[in-house]
């Protein structure tokens, strides 16, 4: 299966996450341990994100999960973390709280972001833009593990499907992967 282009500095909204095959984005708790060992991307490609990414923006769940963690290692753009509760949050450089709704947050990483791409780094945050019409492009490393448990990528009971287009590819061309359980 071919990747798709290069990462572009466009100004987008990107919901961006590794996934595991059956749809989570971490582990119970927000583990992301799963993501550690043999699982490879392509060369260069952590490299096209931190050159291309302005701002981040996450939810307080994942943060307090992994306080002080910067994406990508050593990024050192801005980190916008949504909270109800900013006063009991551990700071840390670059990192600043907001208590606001969605789309105030979103407008505050991307004017930080400048003409670079916002990547959403919540599900819960990224599932409400999404409903709002301001999700760009939805950015997914499938990794070849199934964790059974945790927190899914996108959780809308009752709610309706949204159907995406495929980028680089026929638009609603479906997706193959093949894969082996390790013995």
């Amino acid at each position: 299966m071919d990747d798709t282009d290069p990462r572009t500095a466009e100004g987008k909204v990107l919901m961006h996450f590794t996934m595991s095959l059956d749809g989570f984005v971490a582990g119970p708790g927000h583990d992301m341990g799963w993501m550690t060992g043999d699982m490879t991307a392509r060369p260069g490609l952590v490299e096209e994100y931190t050159s291309t990414t302005g701002a981040v923006l996450g939810g307080r769940s994942g943060y307090d999960a992994l306080p002080g963690a910067r994406p990508y290692g050593d990024w050192d753009g801005p980190v916008f973390v949504l909270t109800h509760h900013p006063e009991d949050a551990q700071p840390a450089p670059g990192i600043t709280f907001l208590s606001c709704d969605v789309v105030e947050a979103l407008g505050i990483a991307k004017e930080a972001a400048g003409d670079k791409n916002v990547e959403v780094f919540s599900p819960t945050i990224g599932r409400r833009l999404l409903e709002l019409g301001l999700i760009d492009e939805i950015d997914l490393h499938i990794a070849p593990v199934l964790l059974g448990d945790g927190i899914r990528l996108f959780d809308n009971p009752g709610g309706s499907p949204v159907h995406l287009d495929h980028v680089g590819g026929e638009p609603r061309a479906v997706v193959n992967v093949r894969l082996r359980p390790r013995h």
